[in-house]
């Protein structure tokens, strides 16, 4: 057996995990786990990338000797480098309202109907490419040297070498998903410079060593291999879905749901953009084709504002509520900014002619319907669209653990939902640097030693999907 180091950095939490994997096992357990806390200073919304990293060798100190270490993050935020590769600035957060009003600016350039036709990428305020646009004329991005996603920005330091992971890079709408190559006709139109991005790297490629002040800090024993990984967390998520041979949909729920399928190529139909789906890169060249949904943000943020309550209550009390009473748009950006969920979830029921729930039970049932409500619209365009039909959902990442959302996301979509693992993007991570050691073999290999080893729960559909049906028509004329 060999040992892996797997960090995974979420929206709101980092955790370093050490996965064991031999011939016929697959071992993962917890090291470290840390906040990510953003912070709001004069200037907007930023990451804590320093503390970040400091949680990353925190972890390596407590991971005990390690064949390699792999990094993933969430997507499209990146940090500047000057011609010293010192780090211009605290990475600006994808919650931050620069991009506000940018995408109109763009599409004046280069019509929404083409940008997806050339990057398959949904709209998001968020994209790398808005994010770019608003910096533009900014000090710091005049004076940057190079452009660094996050995993990549923390490989960085970790190894003094750059790079550029595909998967995450597929994110920026900057990559054709056909070529899997930067797209240099659409940066040059619209003044993004490219030479800022480091060469590009593909899962499974060498990222370098661990520096020699990184093995002192940690007491690693060198030489110690990064391996580039999927470090978009959702490529290494569904790398990890423990499929067989069947037809399937996934979603990868956390912080956000990301509900869809993997195809051979890219969708990029004017329908496709219209329904807001998105064609990001995956292993072995397979696209990740799925939408993305606010998730349980939504009731992250209450707990928050309820101050922290038990969950596991809240969810037997949220289970003894009418199922559908009222349900709100769980893509809508309105709830992509923090502060006041509940009322604002309240708020949306009350406009659209819908009973406003008012405890917290009443609020976290409506939140969970209005989930399942977006899973099932989501599996159900992503499989017309495709033209690829689905026979069962996996449901891997943090929402795995909550069975009344899983349940209820079976029935909305009328098919089994296999729950678990939990860790996915964290195994995913894992696997993918087990096979270039030669541990295990394709990416069905891996899934066939996912399905052996973790544990995984089933859950049958209840009853038609007509009320579903009728909750989403009634959604749609709100």
């Amino acid at each position: 057996m060999r040992s892996y180091a797997a960090v995974d950095l979420g929206a709101s939490s980092g955790r370093v995990m050490v996965g064991r994997v031999g011939p016929d096992s697959l071992e993962l357990a917890e090291v470290h786990r840390f906040p990510n806390r953003p912070v709001r200073v004069p200037e907007g919304l930023r990451w804590d990338v320093l503390g970040l990293y400091a949680g990353v060798l925190d972890g390596l100190k407590g991971a005990g000797a390690v064949d390699s270490v792999g990094i993933d993050s969430w997507a499209v935020d990146y940090g500047l480098l000057d011609a010293d590769g010192a780090l211009l600035g605290n990475p600006v957060h994808y919650r931050d309202g620069r991009t506000d009003g940018i995408a109109e600016r763009v599409w004046a350039k280069v019509p929404a109907e083409e940008l997806y036709a050339t990057t398959g990428l949904q709209y998001a305020p968020f994209n790398t490419l808005y994010q770019l646009t608003a910096a533009r004329d900014s000090a710091q991005l005049e004076r940057a040297a190079r452009l660094l996603l996050i995993p990549d920005l923390l490989t960085y330091w970790l190894t003094g070498e750059q790079g550029t992971e595909l998967t995450n890079a597929s994110t920026t709408q900057l990559v054709d998903p056909r070529t899997r190559d930067w797209a240099h006709g659409l940066a040059e139109r619209l003044g993004i410079d490219l030479s800022l991005f480091a060469p590009l790297r593909r899962p499974g490629d060498a990222a370098g060593v661990l520096r020699p002040e990184v093995l002192e800090e940690t007491g690693l024993a060198g030489p110690v291999p990064v391996t580039a990984v999927g470090s978009h967390d959702t490529a290494s998520a569904v790398a990890a879905v423990p499929a067989g041979g069947e037809r399937f949909a996934y979603i990868c729920t956390g912080t956000w749901s990301l509900a869809g399928l993997e195809l051979e190529a890219p969708v990029l139909t004017e329908e496709s953009r219209a329904a807001n789906f998105t064609n990001e890169l995956g292993l072995d060249g397979t696209v990740r084709y799925l939408r993305n949904i606010m998730g349980l943000w939504l009731l992250q943020e209450c707990l928050r504002a309820w101050g922290q309550p038990d969950l596991g209550a809240l969810l037997l009390d949220a289970g003894k509520v009418p199922a559908l009473r009222s349900v709100v748009d769980a893509g809508d950006t309105a709830f992509l900014a923090p502060g006041r969920m509940p009322e604002r979830i309240a708020e949306a029921c009350r406009a659209s002619g819908q009973p406003a729930p008012a405890t917290p039970a009443e609020i976290t049932r409506c939140i969970l319907d209005s989930l399942a409500l977006a899973h099932r619209k989501a599996v159900t365009d992503a499989q017309r669209l495709a033209g690829q039909p689905a026979d069962v959902v996996h449901i891997v990442g943090g929402g795995s653990r909550n069975a009344l959302l899983c349940q209820l996301t079976s029935d909305a979509c009328g098919l089994p939902v296999v729950s678990g693992p939990t860790e996915a993007a964290a195994l995913g991570n894992v696997l993918v640097q087990a096979r270039a050691h030669g541990l295990v073999g394709d990416l069905a290999g891996m899934r066939r030693l996912l399905t052996r080893t973790q544990l995984l729960t089933r859950y049958e559909p209840r009853g038609g999907t007509q009320r579903w049906q009728a909750a989403q028509a009634r959604l749609a004329r709100g």
